[in-house]
């Protein structure tokens, strides 16, 4: 099933940090936690999902946002946007370093927060995937390295939908249909239009789940109902199948 993006606040001042919970819970993400100091914040980081921080830059600790910052692009793959009241050169110049998705500077309303956070999610999709694209041209990577590093996160991909990013896990995705420039992601329960060639997309998704079944289609073996010479069954819709593909799902049957 979709998930909202889950996000971490990290702010302490508790004012801020609740009026910040409520801008956001209102646009519809998901607050995992909203804490007040560093080592809580990596706590929180180790034990729950998180899909983006958003950080203070001066904390109720000894180790500052920036700090954190460094703990996030050194251990782990996600965005985060420095929020502060400091705009001062120095104080950009410092955050600079552990080069943040997003710079917010308080104060600001809940449209700034909200284009904050949708443009460092989109940046920071779009950079993978060309460093994906890029690894694969330069011929770096075995077959399993490029297939997770196409992936934004390991189980799922991130999909918008209207205004917001929802990450949608491999599993739950049956089939993906071509229509013009856009493709039509069907999970269990709902679609999602996705503007990217179908051949693109496929290469983000696992390889040993996902296969072409026709020109039009993408298709997660695992969902497949009924199959017959020239149709595949999924969820009560008949998906065109290729000879080819006809063959590699009769094999994989038999095998």
């Amino acid at each position: 099933m979709e998930q909202p993006i889950k996000i971490l606040i990290v702010e302490d001042n508790v004012i801020i940090a609740d009026d910040m919970q409520s801008m956001l819970e209102e646009i519809g993400y998901e607050i995992v936690d909203n804490v007040i100091v560093y080592e809580q914040a990596v706590e929180v980081l180790k034990t729950q999902q998180v899909d983006l921080v958003l950080i203070d830059i001066i904390l109720a600790s000894d180790k500052t946002g920036i700090d954190l910052g460094k703990h996030i692009r050194e251990n782990y793959d996600i965005p985060f946007i420095f929020v502060t009241s400091n705009s001062d050169r120095a104080t950009v110049e410092n955050a600079k370093t552990v080069k943040p998705n997003g710079y917010l500077v308080k104060p600001f309303e809940q449209q700034d927060l909200y284009t904050s956070i949708e443009i460092a999610l989109s940046n920071f999709i779009y950079g993978k995937q060309n460093a994906s694209n890029e690894a694969q041209s330069n011929g770096g990577g075995n077959t399993e390295d490029v297939a997770m590093s196409n992936s934004i996160l390991k189980d799922s991909i991130f999909v918008k939908k209207q205004h917001l990013y929802y990450r949608i896990q491999f599993g739950d995705i049956q089939f993906i249909k071509a229509d013009n420039v856009y493709l039509e992601v069907n999970t269990v329960d709902k679609k999602f239009l996705v503007r990217s060639p179908l051949k693109d997309y496929l290469e983000k998704l696992p390889q040993n789940k996902f296969y072409r079944a026709h020109k039009s289609y993408i298709v997660n073996v695992d969902h497949i109902d009924a199959i017959n010479s020239k149709d595949i069954m999924i969820n009560n819709t008949l998906i065109p199948i290729s000879k080819d593909f006809k063959e590699f799902i009769i094999s994989a049957m038999n095998s």
